[in-house]
């Protein structure tokens, strides 16, 4: 019985060889791999309800006629591997981040290791909201658009582009959202302080309305200080998190 239990305690990471660090990380791999690979087949099983989704804010400022077409007969496959594919690093990122943990776990501290699990609750939890966020705004820039190019045209989008940008969009604000995550790990670091942030409130304010100008990828108003005003947000909520902390 004694034997079994060494078996299955996992060694000291600071007397791991080369070959036993490669032999955890392919084992942590291949849980990541069955993980992706079950949750592409869910997103692709799901295909139907995701893009309904998706379609939602064309459907919003168009009632009615709002389907998407497609260009070439493959086209509509390939869309559907697409939203599989995305669906699946979306559905398995959970898994992901948690092997990513179990590997790094080791070799932390017991201080840092306290902080992984909020720091990667934290991470996901903010980038669907980013995601959500994304998925409002996307309406709005739609119908700014049409409005700019006037009543006399009718808008039929094909699905390739239209997804493809309502995706992006998606991703563009989930990763946006990180940037609490970011400013707080720095604080711990000790490589910014919070009275550092607030004296530097103003310049933060410009830089990020910058930046959201320029990583939109709709490149409307709309979009633009739908990423700008949670950001500059975060920042003031990043100082106070960082002088809890240090408290």
């Amino acid at each position: 019985m004694a034997t079994l239990t060494r078996r299955r305690e996992r060694p000291d990471p600071n007397e791991m060889t080369l070959v036993q660090h490669l032999g955890e990380l392919r084992r942590r791999l291949i849980w990541c791999i069955v993980g992706f690979v079950v949750a592409v087949i869910v997103a692709y099983v799901l295909y139907p309800e995701i893009l309904r989704l998706l379609e939602h804010p064309y459907c919003e400022i168009q009632p009615g006629n709002c389907k998407l077409i497609v260009l070439a007969p493959l086209d509509a496959f390939g869309i559907r591997l697409d939203i599989a594919g995305y669906g699946g690093l979306v559905l398995s990122s959970p898994v992901l981040l948690w092997q990513l943990w179990r590997f790094v776990t080791p070799g932390l501290k017991a201080r840092e290791k306290r902080y992984a699990i909020p720091f990667v609750a934290s991470s996901v939890s903010l980038f669907c909201f980013g995601a959500f966020v994304a998925w409002l705004a996307f309406p709005h820039a739609l119908g700014f658009f049409r409005a700019v190019g006037g009543s006399g045209i009718t808008t039929y989008y094909t699905a390739q582009r239209y997804l493809s940008l309502v995706l992006l969009l998606m991703a563009a604000f989930g990763l946006a959202f990180e940037f609490p995550v970011v400013l707080v790990a720095l604080e711990l670091a000790g490589v910014v302080t919070p009275r550092r942030l607030a004296r530097f409130r103003r310049w933060a304010i410009v830089i990020i309305v910058a930046l959201a100008a320029v990583i939109t990828p709709s490149s409307d108003p709309f979009s633009m200080f739908a990423m700008a005003v949670p950001m500059i947000v975060f920042y003031e909520v990043s100082i106070v998190i960082g002088r809890l902390a240090k408290k």
